[in-house]
């Protein structure tokens, strides 16, 4: 059971990041279409956090959330990045780092746990299968 909590609550950090980093770049992005792009990947990872947390409420535990430091951090370094380039595609193209560094960490999560429940298990593939999509759908507006 304590490798469950333990990929559950890695799932759901992972999902809160994309989250918070998704709406902040909502609020960036410029340009309609794109923003629709964002608005349904936005809604995708909420999805997969609303699971995880009521996962692990199911299982009496407490959802770790992203620690303070690293929520600003990010925050700060996404304001940095686009403070002179708004652009779909230098905003795909972070997007892109950060999904594939999603895929990897998730792919050896994976493989660390692959005896946990099927149920998390699927949760897992289903992040990983959005973190794949979300570099699809970026390739398109790289420039």
């Amino acid at each position: 059971m304590n490798g469950n909590v333990e990929l559950l609550n890695y799932i759901h950090q992972n999902a809160e990041m994309g989250k918070n980093t998704i709406g902040q770049l909502i609020g960036i992005s410029e340009e309609e279409e794109y923003k629709k792009l964002l608005q349904t990947l936005l809604q995708e990872y909420k999805s997969i956090y609303d699971r995880t947390d009521k996962k692990l409420k199911e299982v009496n535990k407490e959802a770790k959330n992203i620690n303070s430091f690293s929520k600003a951090s990010t925050y700060i370094m996404i304001n940095l990045k686009t403070l002179t380039n708004k652009t779909p595609s230098h905003i795909s193209e972070m997007l892109i780092q950060g999904s594939t560094m999603g895929i990897i960490d998730l792919t050896k999560k994976l493989k660390e746990y692959a005896d946990a429940d099927q149920e998390i298990l699927a949760l897992a593939n289903q992040l990983l299968k959005l973190e794949q999509n979300n570099v699809e759908e970026c390739k398109k507006f790289l420039q």
